[in-house]
């Protein structure tokens, strides 16, 4: 009994000395380090993935392009969303995600553009074979042609969103295979668009006149569909203005309007002495054409105390001039009045126009410059001969771009309004995001429109330059802090803090 007794003591003493050893305590040490390390790793990816997933702002992007990442357009819009707007997306969750990575970047957007509004914005997903009664839902819409990929609604407002309207693809890839390859994501622009259309009952109405051989208006005509106008064209030969049209826009027509045409452009701007009524009037400017007798529309201009000059504007000034070349120059920037540009958001870009043929004040009581040419710029004449000299013909005063002239009625006032270049109103000029075409003009009629500004530009989403990088200096700092000094000088001081520790144990 007694020897039991001393071989238990001895093992509990062996035990002792064996977890109060050198070697026992610094793996117990290291053990512990690494246990804590590991579970703070993981706690963090736990609690950031829930913070993530409640405000999906705060997930990082540091693509070049920041291509998971809403433009300020959209989060300025977003922000001030009044009304529910709800967005189905007509698939599986599931295989949505997993159709491209283009997908996963359009949930990323949605998630934030939900968080951005306050949940004013919120989107689902339906699955129309397990629930075939969603599209009774949408009785208007045409679901035969399974062209739909999305709804939005707003009470009982709704719209249908297109595959094109969402995502970008190769079309002639998809022509000659018959399936899809992605380059893009537009879901953010589909999404806005179609807020601003379900939000907005009391749509203006804007007829496009046609059938002069009118073309190349698809640019303003989509700037004003997308920002919720009802735009409809309309042929004075074969049909009528509506009486709930609010403007009329003739946009480069090759030839002169009827004279019928211009009576009932003249009775419409009238509006039976009550007036009210806007026409916006956009010239063929084409240098190689030259100019185009239009009687008619002349008439028109000089009712309202306008009248188109006899050739094409140039600057000479090369404060102005968009090339900075020597002599004169038919592209260059213009000068805005004060009558359209209190609400631009960025009133420091410049409008700017190519070949215009410039607009002659004729009665200043009733019409005013809105684009101006500066001071050095001339005008020259469409029968000028080689050997004009462009400084001898400068006009020392401004010259008009585009203007407005307008007549009182006993309600309202009704305008014309003229830009002289249909270059300036293209698909470049408009497009192009150094310039304010785009913005101006939609500023304009908005204005005229009494319409809140809910202008929004959106750039495409591409993957394909979606690089790792720093794309300001601000993030270059943050990720050269975070990278380079803080977590190299942990790594060293927590080394060192071991290696004291284990000196003088």
């Amino acid at each position: 009994m007694a020897e039991k007794q001393e071989k238990t003591t001895a093992e509990k003493g062996g035990l002792k000395k064996l977890l109060t050893s050198r070697k026992a305590r610094h793996g117990s040490v290291a053990v512990i380090i690494t246990a804590i390390a590991v579970a703070a790793v993981i706690l963090i990816n736990v609690i950031v993935g829930l913070l993530v997933d409640r405000f999906p702002e705060l997930k990082a992007d540091f693509t070049s392009n920041k291509a998971f990442d809403l433009s300020d357009d959209t989060v300025e819009y977003m922000s001030r969303l009044k009304k529910d707007v709800k967005l189905y997306l007509i698939a599986e969750k599931n295989d949505f995600l997993s159709a491209s990575t283009y997908f996963v970047q359009a949930h990323n957007l949605l998630e934030k553009m939900e968080s951005k509004s306050d949940r004013r914005f919120t989107f689902e997903f339906v699955d129309t074979t397990t629930n075939p009664n969603f599209v009774k839902q949408f009785p208007k819409l045409n679901w035969k042609t399974n062209e739909i990929v999305a709804v939005i609604s707003c009470g009982d407002q709704y719209k249908g969103l297109k595959i094109e309207d969402c995502f970008t693809y190769d079309e002639d890839y998809y022509n000659q295979a018959g399936t899809y390859q992605w380059t893009g994501t537009t879901i953010e622009q589909a999404v806005v668009k179609g807020a601003l259309y379900v939000t907005n009952k009391n749509r203006v109405v804007v007829d496009v006149m046609t059938g002069e051989g009118e073309s190349g208006y698809d640019s303003i005509t989509d700037l004003l569909s997308d920002n919720a106008y009802e735009v409809n064209e309309v042929s004075l030969l074969t049909g009528k203005l509506s009486e709930k049209a609010d403007f009329v826009l003739i946009y480069a027509p090759q030839s002169d309007i009827s004279e019928k045409s211009y009576e009932t452009l003249k009775a419409w701007l009238e509006n039976g002495k009550k007036y009210g009524k806007n026409l916006i009037y956009v010239p063929n400017a084409d240098p190689r054409v030259g100019k185009t007798d239009t009687p008619n529309l002349d008439s028109l201009l000089n009712e309202y105390g306008m009248a188109l000059s006899d050739g094409f504007v140039y600057e000479t000034s090369s404060n102005y001039k968009i090339n900075y070349n020597s002599g004169a120059d038919f592209s260059f920037i213009v000068e805005p009045s004060e009558d359209y540009t209190k609400d631009l958001k960025n009133s420091n870009l410049p409008i700017v126009t190519m070949y215009a043929r410039g607009v002659d004040i004729k009665d200043a009581n009733t019409a005013h410059a809105l684009l101006s040419a500066s001071e050095e710029s001339g005008i020259l004449p469409f029968d000028a001969k080689e050997d004009f000299n462009y400084n001898d013909h400068i006009k020392k005063q401004t010259i008009a771009i585009a203007a407005e002239g307008q007549k009182a009625g006993t309600d309202a006032y009704s305008k014309v309004i003229v830009f002289s270049s249909n270059t300036m109103l293209g698909e470049t000029a408009m497009s192009y995001p150094s310039f304010n075409n785009n913005a101006y003009f939609l500023n304009v009629v908005n204005t005229i429109a009494d319409k809140d500004d809910d202008t929004v530009v959106i750039q495409s989403k591409s993957l394909q330059s979606a690089t790792l990088g720093a794309p300001n200096a601000a993030t270059s700092n943050v990720m050269m802090i975070i990278f380079v000094i803080i977590i190299p000088a942990a790594i060293l001081i927590v080394g060192i803090v071991l290696w004291i520790r284990r000196r003088h144990q």
